[in-house]
């Protein structure tokens, strides 16, 4: 390898990075993989030391790239890199406690307080501003594959909670759900994760580890000191159906749990990006739930929680404008949106809100054409800042 290619340990670059300040370059894992995007924030010492143990690294030429300009320009002052943490800090450091988490499944006898705490910090999180939990859900365009194993349990952990209240179900069932999210795939983390950037289809001896996931993670987790029998039991059976095609076991009986973290599961996999696939359109994969579940109440449920078109998918209005949905229609008020683009497919800068229920801004439906649409957009474009 060339030295203009090599890439270099980031513990060996830690003098050009700060907490709170926009990374200069971007990190790769010890695969190559991304975990951190130019631009994006490490928010602390402990999402460091979590990179690094995952071999994090950097290119070189970005390495010097970056060193020639600050040998050309003013350091910024220590006043300028206090910066008050955000609400999006806050859901990207959530990846990364969940990682140092899920490291300790089958090595420490005694966490499932902790997984229950971590359960109930993120419905909190959610509830801060549930707009905004649906729109990071929704909205996946950094295609971090080596973290696709963390970043799909939190997702789907998230989606879940939507569902399982718009059935009603009480809180303490609502964190049980949430737990057995978080921890359904904890056996293949990095499975996960180099599917995620593979090109072809899973080989035998992939499948063969993900049909034996739902024993193989419950089974780390009594290790663990999980004892709830409904929990271990979702994890399990989450991958069953009730026409009896599932797997491990081809049971037709399902408890009601596993039934909706499956939904929740499939969704979220439909609607992420792949190396392999583009997503489905949310639209698309709630449509295909609804098929498989023969129109059933987990699915409708889902479904409804949602929205047609939820927080963080991009939509065509009728004034030909292009937008992103940044609040669901609820009863009583309808789809808000940001507009990103013109009609003739400029880009619009500060996202103004466009309401939906008013003719000329009537939702067309999805979007097909992205001209105009930044390649990325950040819920801080859309929403401002929310503090922590």
């Amino acid at each position: 390898m060339s030295e203009s290619h090599a890439r270099i340990p980031l513990v060996e670059v830690q003098d050009l990075i700060s907490p709170g300040q926009p990374l200069p370059f971007r990190v790769l894992d010890g695969q190559g993989r991304l975990l951190l995007a130019a631009g994006q924030r490490l928010n602390d010492v402990r999402q460091l030391e979590m990179m690094l143990s995952r071999g994090a690294c950097v290119d070189y030429a970005d390495v010097q790239a970056e060193r020639e300009r600050r040998n050309s320009a003013a350091q910024p002052t220590a006043a300028a890199s206090q910066r008050k943490r955000t609400l999006f800090d806050a859901w990207e450091q959530e990846t990364w406690a969940l990682d140092a988490l899920l490291r300790q499944v089958g090595r420490d006898g005694a966490l499932a307080p902790q997984m229950e705490a971590f359960a109930d910090a993120h419905i909190a999180l959610i509830d801060k501003q549930p707009e905004v939990a649906l729109f990071v859900c929704i909205r996946q365009d950094d295609h971090r594959f080596a973290l696709y194993g963390l970043t799909h349990s939190l997702h789907t952990a998230t989606v879940a909670v939507f569902g399982a209240r718009q059935l009603g179900w009480e809180p303490a069932r609502v964190r049980r759900l949430v737990c057995s999210a978080l921890t359904m795939n904890v056996s293949m983390l990095e499975l996960q994760a180099h599917m995620a950037e593979q090109r072809e289809p899973p080989s035998k001896k992939q499948l063969d580890v993900i049909r034996a996931h739902t024993r193989r993670s419950a089974e780390m987790l009594r290790s663990s000191g999980v004892s709830d029998t409904e929990w271990l039991a979702t994890i399990e059976d989450h991958h069953e159906q009730i026409d009896g095609t599932g797997y491990p076991r081809g049971v037709t009986e399902v408890g009601e749990m596993a039934h909706l973290l499956r939904a929740a599961d499939v969704f979220m996999a439909k609607i992420s990006p792949r190396a392999l696939r583009a997503p489905l359109l949310p639209q698309v994969a709630a449509r295909q739930l609804f098929q498989s579940e023969q129109g059933g109440p987990v699915a409708a449920a889902f479904i409804k929680s949602l929205g047609v078109y939820p927080p963080g998918d991009f939509v065509k209005l009728k004034s030909g404008e292009a937008a992103i949905v940044v609040q669901r229609a609820t009863p009583g008020t309808s789809t808000v949106v940001a507009v990103l683009a013109d009609a003739a497919g400029r880009t619009v800068h500060g996202a103004p809100r466009r309401d939906t229920s008013l003719p000329d801004w009537a939702i067309q439906g999805p979007l097909q054409d992205r001209r105009g649409v930044p390649q990325r957009v950040h819920p801080e474009q859309v929403y401002g800042l929310f503090d922590a």
